[in-house]
């Protein structure tokens, strides 16, 4: 299947936040997916609408209309996570929300990928979302196999709990991360002749002392967790002042 229209909607995971391009704007992986599908379809035209910080229902409202109205022949939809950071969101909703949105997309021919979630075990903090992230990916997949979607499955992708693949954020992937998602998405559309998301293999990062462990911890919780928190108590986003990189269809330009 050789795919000239996608366009790409979400948040900063979509977006590309942590990884850039050489004049300082979002790169990511939605972009370097387009780049190698480019290069096998003339013609082949890009849009990208995420926005950081947005909620699954701001991405199904806002973005999904006018994606839509680009008429894709591929579209990825990925959201959720902003969402599951916050207690009183249940799975249920959420997955009802995914499934609304992937039905409208496949209504009209495009195909369809998702991404589950990346498994938070090593993170001191998303960790404790752990079970509503498994539970999530489950309907995900299931809302895939129903309407006939793709998914990328970060959750069996060990590689992305190497932090190695994060930014010191620990919330963004690194542009390292951000390439093994992009290699693993057209795998999972079955391009041929990609490289392999799981080379070049790792070595282990040697471990810490507990004492080293705590400092690291306790400059990235000064340095991002409490920003993160402020913003949350005063109802703010990331994204509030942000739009779209590509809100147009355009050919893809390096």
């Amino acid at each position: 299947m050789a795919w000239t229209r996608y366009v790409a909607i979400g948040d900063s995971f979509t977006e590309g936040i942590g990884d850039t391009h050489p004049d300082g704007t979002p790169r990511g992986w939605a972009d370097r997916a387009a780049e190698l599908l480019a290069e096998r379809a003339p013609g082949f035209g890009y849009a990208n609408l995420a926005i950081r910080g947005r909620l699954l229902d701001q991405i199904v409202d806002d973005q999904l209309p006018a994606a839509l109205a680009l008429e894709p022949d591929l579209m990825s939809i990925s959201g959720g996570g902003n969402d599951l950071l916050r207690p009183g969101v249940t799975v249920e909703a959420l997955a009802a929300r995914m499934e609304e949105a992937v039905a409208k997309a496949r209504s009209t021919g495009a195909d369809v990928v998702l991404f589950t979630g990346v498994d938070p075990a090593d993170s001191a903090v998303i960790r404790r979302t752990r079970s509503r992230v498994m539970a999530f990916n489950g309907h995900l997949r299931e809302i895939a196999a129903r309407h006939g979607a793709y998914v990328v499955d970060q959750w069996s992708m060990d590689i992305l709990r190497d932090w190695r693949m994060w930014g010191e954020d620990r919330l963004h992937m690194s542009p390292a991360g951000h390439r093994r998602v992009a290699l693993a998405m057209l795998e999972a559309l079955k391009v041929p002749d990609v490289e392999d998301w799981r080379e070049p293999r790792l070595r282990p990062l040697p471990e810490l002392s507990r004492s080293a462990q705590l400092l690291r911890d306790l400059r990235w919780a000064r340095g991002h967790l409490v920003p993160w928190i402020g913003r949350r108590l005063r109802g703010r986003s990331s994204g509030d002042t942000v739009t779209a990189k590509r809100p147009a269809l355009e050919p893809f330009a390096r």
